[in-house]
């Protein structure tokens, strides 16, 4: 990943040297751009909405994504247990060595 001149960080692949990137320092779009990626287009801009940047996505639980961001439950489901709570995981190996 590559910092760019506006503090955002170019993530083109959501999987950076075989695991998952910590977003711990990504601002909103970053995490936007990072739901896109993963196929997530629609409920992108759900994230948008709810200014969710790397810090609020690490601290989010399970029930802040089926609820709090209005998006149905399919994809909900999907983008906490798939994306969210790996993301969780990683950030939390990462910084526990």
């Amino acid at each position: 990943m590559e910092d760019k001149a506006n503090g955002s960080v170019d993530n083109k692949s959501p999987v950076e040297n075989g695991q998952m990137p910590d977003p711990a320092n990504w601002g909103v779009a970053d995490v936007v751009n990072y739901f896109k990626a993963t196929g997530f287009e629609e409920q992108a801009t759900a994230f948008q909405d709810q200014e969710i940047d790397g810090k609020s996505l690490l601290l989010m639980t399970r029930n802040d994504v089926l609820t709090g961001l209005s998006i149905k439950l399919g994809p909900a489901l999907k983008i906490y247990e798939y994306h969210v709570k790996p993301l969780q995981t990683q950030h939390l190996k990462s910084n526990a060595s």
